[in-house]
């Protein structure tokens, strides 16, 4: 069997053995879109969101980790909308949410994929190894997984999970790699006109530029990252 076949095998094995676990990815892939869709399309109810005491800030925050711990929310569209309602006052909440979504993500994703790697493990030993070898020192990984912008916030933590990568190298190193996409959409909220401006030229050819440049800078740190691995077996 070819390691493409290999691989489509073990995800289908996967999902026959653990439909929990399949629900989860499932959900981490198409809510974000739908919450997305949800706010655009009653964006209005943010106008009523006006913190002005540090409770007031420390609920809000709170709430942003509840809503992208849950992957109700795409990050990209959460940090315009900080952005835009709330100017600077918002990016800390933001920055802070981000870090208490990682937890509860990642919490989530252990959860429900108590066992993804043994299973794999069980059926083909030498994965073990491989993975292993892969993941000695996966700082460098988490950095280029979360600077992706293809790559959406709530899945990374599912994969962290799933790799049972340690939880304090994801909310450190993982927060370094979220800051560059995340302070592009939040300046883009911050001195937009409108919400829905904000929102469109996300798509706009610098934007796109921009993103593009972070999915290479991405691509080839997480290609050379298990480049060295390999060269060093």
């Amino acid at each position: 069997m070819t390691k493409k076949g290999r691989f489509f095998k073990l995800i289908k094995d996967y999902f026959q053995e653990n439909i929990k676990g399949g629900l989860g990815w499932i959900w981490v892939s198409g809510m974000p879109a739908i919450g997305s869709l949800i706010l655009v399309g009653n964006y209005f109810w943010l106008e009523k969101i006006n913190p002005e005491t540090l409770l007031d800030y420390g609920i809000f925050t709170f709430l942003i980790g509840i809503i992208l711990g849950l992957a109700l929310l795409p990050t990209t569209l959460t940090a315009i909308c900080c952005g835009f309602f709330l100017g600077w006052a918002g990016f800390l909440p933001l920055v802070i949410g981000y870090l208490i979504a990682t937890v509860i993500g990642y919490q989530i994703g252990r959860k429900l994929n108590p066992s993804f790697l043994d299973s794999f493990y069980e059926k083909y030993p030498k994965l073990e190894r491989e993975l292993s070898e892969r993941m000695n020192h996966p700082g460098n990984l988490i950095f280029f997984v979360r600077i992706s912008p293809i790559i959406p916030f709530a899945i990374s933590n599912f994969i962290f999970a799933s790799l049972k990568v340690r939880l304090r190298s994801i909310l450190t190193v993982g927060l370094l790699g979220m800051l560059p996409r995340t302070w592009i959409a939040f300046a883009t909220g911050k001195i937009a006109t409108s919400f829905l401006g904000a929102k469109e030229s996300i798509n706009s050819p610098l934007h796109l530029a921009i993103g593009f440049s972070l999915v290479i800078l991405s691509g080839y740190g997480i290609y050379r990252q298990f480049r060295k691995s390999r060269l060093s077996e």
